[in-house]
């Protein structure tokens, strides 16, 4: 086993079990998965992100062919849909974490985003900078297949048209996240969901920057939006 993998191991149950302490997931919902040179190593299904055991984490080959490890969780598919849709606007997506966190869960849930194209508009600064774009995608089952193919359509229809996003929002079910790494994945997923919680927190609909405001984080800090 490489030090790479041997780190990523690590790095999973680390992210795993910050988030758990911390309400962003909570029983067995949620899975993190990280994009190794020789395949994906992703948590055991119906595994509590909490108590993970780097050894007992899921091995799969680039095939998605299991090699090691306790079973592989359902969402592997989605995964490597994600990965294989993102990397050809970003290289280095080598992290997806999927959770069910309350706030993005229950704006899905309001009756007004049901016919909305992306869950969130940009309120705030950090939002635009960290986190971008999160279409909303269709309500599917967990594991459904047709939810992988259509994610990956929306990846792909993002980044053709220059703005290439790091989250999208399954209806009903959760975000999934992409970055670098677990730690980098995680620091996009907290960002999301704190805003999602000013959203609700709000009484009146808050006002999006407006798009002077986007043009400047754009210069000032590269922000892809």
């Amino acid at each position: 086993m490489s030090n790479a993998e041997n780190l990523a191991r690590e790095d999973i149950c680390r992210v795993g079990k910050s988030l758990f302490e911390r309400g962003y997931v909570h029983a067995t919902a949620g899975n993190i998965s990280v994009r190794l040179d020789d395949g994906f190593l992703i948590t055991p299904t119906d595994a509590c992100l909490g108590f993970l055991d780097p050894v007992r984490l899921a091995k799969l080959d680039l095939s998605g062919q299991q090699v090691s490890g306790d079973k592989a969780s359902k969402t592997i598919a989605l995964h490597r849909s994600i990965y294989a849709a993102a990397s050809a606007f970003d290289a280095t997506a080598r992290c997806i974490i999927h959770t069910h966190s309350t706030h993005c869960v229950a704006l899905t849930l309001q009756h007004s985003y049901k016919a909305e194209a992306e869950l969130l508009p940009p309120i705030t600064p950090y939002f635009v900078m960290k986190v971008g774009h999160v279409p909303l995608v269709a309500y599917h089952r967990p594991g459904d297949p047709a939810a992988a193919a259509l994610v990956s359509q929306v990846i792909s229809r993002y980044g053709q048209r220059g703005t290439p996003i790091r989250a999208l929002m399954l209806d009903r079910l959760g975000p999934n996240v992409w970055h670098s790494s677990p730690a980098a994945a995680m620091a996009t997923l907290e960002e999301l969901e704190e805003t999602a919680k000013l959203m609700l927190t709000c009484t009146q609909p808050p006002d999006a920057l407006s798009e002077t405001q986007i043009d400047d984080l754009r210069k000032t800090f590269n922000a892809i939006w």
